[in-house]
């Protein structure tokens, strides 16, 4: 009865080791062939950064039908800390830094953050549908069969558009929040106009911007690279390419916060 019990113990933990294994390295293949993505991904956009008209049309898509969301979140994001910065500076008698308050924490982390997760949620979803049904319908296998690139036509033009349209959506956020905050505490709550204005241009210097110009372009760059990497190798069927849109809108938006915390850390 021992030999046999100790037999059965020997053979659950063979398949725990054999399972935790499989996992280990399933995904440090998977951790590789996406760094292998993003690089050859960065290579083409110096080689082959594809026909300006195929960017012109994904900056439309990523950027321009982006902008309702993006200027409808920015309002009501700085009115929100317009209202709760109000109160809180209250405290201490210093209404007159309402304006610094809501500038410096619209430029420096909630502007690339929140555009780059509305943007993800819009777009990078999309981008994953749409090179998954291309995959799923063989139209990716097509293109390698008549010698094209796919990565020419389908993936560089959006890591392009991605790059030049979150910077600029970044900024639209950015200043349509810092006018939702001065609605609320300079109409609504009674703080002094010029003092919000003076007060911010006073405290925000140029590295502030330069912060959020980087996060947003590094935002980019993730939401291109992880968007195209799941539907380019998603799944068959339309269970496939659901489950690499879920993937990918949480990977995405998992990867922009743990990369704003690294980048943040080095820029301050």
């Amino acid at each position: 009865m021992y030999k046999i019990q100790l037999f059965f113990r020997l053979l659950v933990g063979n398949c725990v080791v054999q399972a935790l294994g499989r996992v280990t390295i399933g995904t440090v293949r998977d951790l590789g062939k996406t760094g292998w993505f993003l690089l050859y991904s960065l290579y083409m956009i110096v080689r082959r950064p594809g026909s300006p008209v195929q960017i012109l049309k994904q900056m439309r898509f990523i950027g321009t039908k982006s902008l309702f969301v993006i200027v409808l979140t920015a309002a009501f994001t700085g009115m929100v800390l317009g209202l709760q910065g109000y109160y809180t500076l209250a405290k201490f008698g210093s209404e007159g830094m309402l304006g610094t308050a809501v500038a410096l924490s619209l430029i420096r982390e909630l502007g690339p953050v929140l555009a780059a997760l509305m943007v993800t949620g819009r777009a990078g979803s999309a981008i994953t549908a749409e090179i998954g049904i291309m995959r799923i319908s063989e139209q990716i296998d097509a293109l390698e069969t008549m010698a094209l690139d796919p990565f020419k036509y389908l993936v560089t033009p959006k890591f392009i558009a991605a790059m030049i349209s979150l910077p600029l959506l970044c900024a639209i956020f950015d200043v349509v929040g810092i006018y939702g905050g001065w609605l609320v505490g300079v109409k609504l709550l009674g703080v002094n106009p010029g003092a919000y204005f003076y007060e911010m241009e006073k405290s925000v210097v140029w590295r502030d911007v330069y912060s959020g110009v980087v996060k947003s372009f590094s935002f980019g760059v993730i939401i291109a690279w992880i968007g195209c990497y799941k539907g380019y190798y998603a799944g068959h069927g339309a269970e496939g390419v659901s489950r690499a849109t879920t993937e990918s809108v949480v990977l995405t938006s998992v990867l922009i916060l743990v990369w704003d915390y690294f980048l943040t850390s080095v820029l301050l």
